[in-house]
């Protein structure tokens, strides 16, 4: 049978598994994505009005649905983490695994969460993070309940929080601080946020009485455990950092701050709220205030979710000293705002370019400029919506200095015009470029060039509506026109760059 056959048998019926036979590879996925995706509107729309009870019976129907289980099993066999496994070691690669394992969450009875698998991965400080590494089960049943609690959590959400949600980006939220201290007439005062430990000392109780979700669900996962040099620890608080809901379940304790510091303030008082993730900022028109005010409001509202604030990084700045902020560095230079990258993601790219390049003492040049050139590109790609112009040319030059090093090293006994043409030439406008002829002779590119940071052009990101719902069918125009015109301005800044 074609597939386009068998993609009519699995028609998605929501709440009920496909009645014939089926297989994975037979699966009409755009069709299980409209079944969820009308669910997670109608999820969104009653929690709008209030109506709770209706959100419940909803959501219920939806984590119960075969379109739901697919979405889900395709989301967690498909992700980074598919080939990490939890404490069972189980792993499913193939079809047949994949369609097993729906039909056994279709079959799933009182479902209890299995322990974590604890890992630990370095920091940039050079500290250890603690990850949780949930089976394959509970991150395929974190998934399918996900997709019905994310509807009420963006309904939910403050408008000017942008870290771990749907259509939304750190630069949206650097764009919203840009908004709102850009002005001659904008707060002069910032209070540096830093949240204790968020994600591991979150209150369990708060979370089970006030998360609009499966109670018997949310208290197995929080509940688990976790597994560490073979033995079982018990887990009294916090959401562990590595399952796929723990984001949103941060999202939503935190959630409620933004409205709660707006309303203790006036006009004149200049109070604005960004966040992203744990980390944020609140602005005001004097330090006063935010000693007065908002700090005791702030500690408040995190004491009620058992959280604090870190005492040593959470600090009040003028907006003439400037600030870090989510890697950017934010200062006023007389009454002009500049937001730049900040020293510590430069010292870090470089460093991580200097390491690339002394690894790749015994390698052609071509893998030099394949391992180098993804870098460089991301790393002004990340940098391009800030001003970076004069930060991506001594960038170029720093890697330039590495780059010459490193050639002549290779040939100690060759002169300088040797190396220089071996490894250089003329391109356009530039006399330095660092090339390589490709060893594949099935490519058309005859020769590859290091990409420099100056390529990428400097542009102006365009926040989104602070008040936007990706499940809010009102919003999915602005969405696609949103969209479009993202991809049309990454294609003219590719013609640019060629």
């Amino acid at each position: 049978m074609e597939e386009s056959k068998l993609a009519t048998v699995v028609k998605p019926k929501v709440g009920a598994p496909p009645t014939t036979t089926w297989t994975w590879k037979s699966i009409n996925w755009k069709s299980h994505r409209e079944v969820v995706r009308r669910l997670q509107e109608r999820i969104a729309k009653a929690t709008r009005l209030g109506k709770f009870n209706k959100v419940k019976a909803l959501q219920r129907l939806l984590t119960k649905s075969f379109s739901a289980m697919v979405l889900a099993i395709k989301r967690v066999t498909e992700n980074k983490g598919k080939h990490t496994p939890g404490v069972d070691k189980v792993i499913w690669r193939n079809q047949k695994q994949k369609k097993t394992a729906v039909e056994d969450l279709l079959k799933r009875g009182s479902y209890k969460a299995s322990p974590l698998r604890r890992i630990h991965i370095p920091k940039k400080n050079g500290k250890l993070r603690p990850l949780g590494i949930p089976t394959m089960k509970d991150r395929a049943m974190q998934a399918i309940y996900l997709l019905a609690l994310d509807p009420v959590a963006e309904t939910l959400a403050d408008k000017n929080s942008y870290g771990f949600r749907p259509k939304r980006s750190l630069h949206d939220a650097i764009a919203a601080s840009f908004n709102a201290l850009s002005k001659k007439s904008s707060a002069q005062w910032i209070l540096e946020g830093d949240i204790r430990a968020c994600f591991d000392k979150i209150s369990h109780e708060w979370l089970i009485n006030n998360v609009i979700m499966d109670k018997h669900v949310l208290k197995t996962w929080l509940k688990a455990g976790y597994m560490e040099n073979n033995t079982l620890y018990n887990t009294v608080e916090g959401c562990p950092q590595g399952g796929l809901a723990s984001p949103c379940l941060a999202n939503y304790a935190l959630d409620g701050l933004e409205k709660k510091v707006l309303a203790i303030g006036k006009q004149k008082d200049k109070i604005n709220f960004v966040r992203y993730a744990d980390d944020w900022i609140i602005t005001a028109s004097s330090k006063e205030i935010l000693e007065e005010k908002v700090l005791p409001i702030v500690t408040a509202f995190l004491k009620e979710r058992g959280l604090e604030l870190s005492t040593e990084k959470t600090k009040i700045t003028h907006i003439n000293e400037g600030f870090d902020f989510l890697g950017f560095n934010i200062r006023k230079y007389g009454t002009k705002l500049l937001i730049k990258p900040g020293e510590k993601g430069i010292k870090a790219f470089l460093e991580n370019v200097e390491k690339i390049i002394d690894s790749m003492r015994g390698k052609t040049t071509e893998d030099l400029i394949l391992k180098l050139n993804p870098v460089i590109k991301g790393w002004a790609n990340h940098n391009q919506y800030v001003v970076s112009r004069q930060i991506f040319s001594r960038a170029d030059y720093l890697i330039f200095q590495k780059i010459w090093t490193w050639a002549k090293r290779r040939h100690p006994q060759k002169s300088k015009d040797w190396i220089r043409h071996k490894y250089f030439r003329k391109c356009g406008n530039r006399n330095w470029v660092f090339f390589s002829r490709r060893s594949k002779k099935d490519t058309k590119v005859k020769d590859i060039t290091l990409k420099n940071a100056t390529d990428t052009p400097i542009v102006r990101h365009v926040k989104i509506k602070a008040e936007a719902n990706p499940y809010d069918a009102k919003f999915s125009e602005y969405f696609k026109i949103r969209f479009w015109r993202n991809r049309m301005k990454r294609s003219r800044a590719a013609r640019k760059r060629s």
